[in-house]
């Protein structure tokens, strides 16, 4: 089968690659960013170069359409944010799409429809309140002593408020767009990823956050078996009827009280811990087949964020013992001897975002979804 990733620089698409191409599948990727992490792989029989979806959307469409129906693309698999790009014609192009329509898509991404549709169907969420205005926010201070403020539209948490005081909230929010203000609930943080077709799951893993790059993404992973989350997202994903990736964020009390904080419509670094399995790529084709969850327990790591971010973050908090235990045991999901040169030249993208970061005064997480991010605009 003649398979088309898009966001090949995130490692999970790298990841999905090298499974495809292990079962067979012929692998094709297109990607806005020059010199991404995948392009140098061999389970990649053809890379493309496409037109920036977040800035040039109807050139991106054309180029995929191209792309698709030249190379008999029989499935486009979307892996970040550019899915919905991509969902906003789905009906355009000619192959299978892997991705629900924009309007469903919008109703897991956006951090306020999420909440009120999992409230809505009896799954618990943090007590929320949309925050379009001032007033708004000094209402969410009154009803909570603790509280955490982010952006409707937003990933990796990076421009998530954490307990902060009433000053610096109002010092930092700008009231162009909206916010949800949320209670903070202490506890462990898990997340999830699941391959679902018609609500019906047939891949998932749930790990636990121990080690994060910026405020929220995830550099360690290891499956564990926690049966409450797989039931509250099998509820979900029922409740949508949904097809495509998925992946959400759990916190869970210190009284093991379960609350699920967001949703990401996309791949996400679960990925790894299912990607050895032997029906994991089937779990993409095949909506009749049981759900399958990691083979073992072996823990996978981005060793080159463990280093940039984890290490000095741990030798600061007094984690450094945890810290060199899980870099030692771990596997790094980009090195790869049978496929190495996404390994070697991996820090030609983490260049460019740097270099990116500088020149918009963000962030080098922030500056990774630059050209992809969706933020609502229809």
């Amino acid at each position: 089968m003649n398979i088309l990733l898009t966001g090949g620089r995130a490692p999970a698409t790298l990841e999905l690659a090298r499974a495809f191409h292990r079962a067979g599948h012929t692998v094709f990727m297109a990607e806005s960013l020059r010199g991404h992490l995948s392009q140098p792989s061999a389970a990649v029989k053809a890379q493309f170069v496409v037109p920036a979806p977040r800035q040039e959307s109807e050139a991106f469409l054309g180029a995929l359409k191209k792309i698709i129906t030249e190379n008999q693309i029989e499935v486009l698999i979307p892996t970040c944010e550019e899915i919905f790009h991509i969902a906003k014609r789905l009906n355009d192009l000619p192959c299978r799409v892997f991705s629900e329509p924009l309007k469903k898509l919008d109703i897991v991404h956006n951090k306020w429809k999420f909440v009120v549709h999992a409230v809505e169907h009896g799954l618990r969420a943090p007590e929320t309140m949309y925050v379009r205005i001032q007033d708004d926010l000094l209402h969410a201070f009154a009803q909570w002593r603790e509280l955490v403020v982010k952006p409707v539209y937003s990933r990796f948490a990076s421009r998530t408020l954490i307990q902060p005081s009433l000053k610096h909230a109002l010092a930092t929010l700008t009231f162009g767009s909206p916010w949800v203000a949320q209670e903070y609930i202490p506890g462990q943080q898990f997340c999830t990823y699941s391959i679902c077709h018609n609500g019906h799951i047939t891949a998932h893993t749930t790990y636990p956050t121990t080690f994060i790059a910026g405020q929220g993404a995830a550099i360690a992973f290891q499956h564990v078996d926690h049966p409450a989350i797989f039931e509250w997202v099998q509820a979900f994903v029922k409740s949508l009827n949904f097809t495509g990736q998925i992946a959400f964020d759990f916190i869970e009390s210190p009284e093991g009280v379960l609350y699920a904080l967001e949703c990401n419509p996309r791949a996400t670094s679960g990925v790894h811990l299912l990607a050895s399995h032997p029906r994991f790529v089937e779990a993409f084709f095949n909506p009749a087949m049981d759900c399958i969850f990691p083979a073992d327990n072996h823990p996978h790591m981005l060793a080159s964020a463990m280093l940039t971010y984890a290490l000095p973050a741990s030798i600061f908090d007094g984690r450094l013992g945890r810290w060199l235990k899980t870099f030692f045991s771990s596997s790094d999901v980009i090195l790869d001897f049978q496929d190495p040169l996404p390994f070697v030249l991996q820090f030609r993208s983490i260049f460019s975002y740097l270099l990116l970061a500088r020149r918009k005064k963000i962030s080098a997480l922030e500056a990774s979804t630059f050209d992809i991010e969706w933020n609502g605009e229809l």
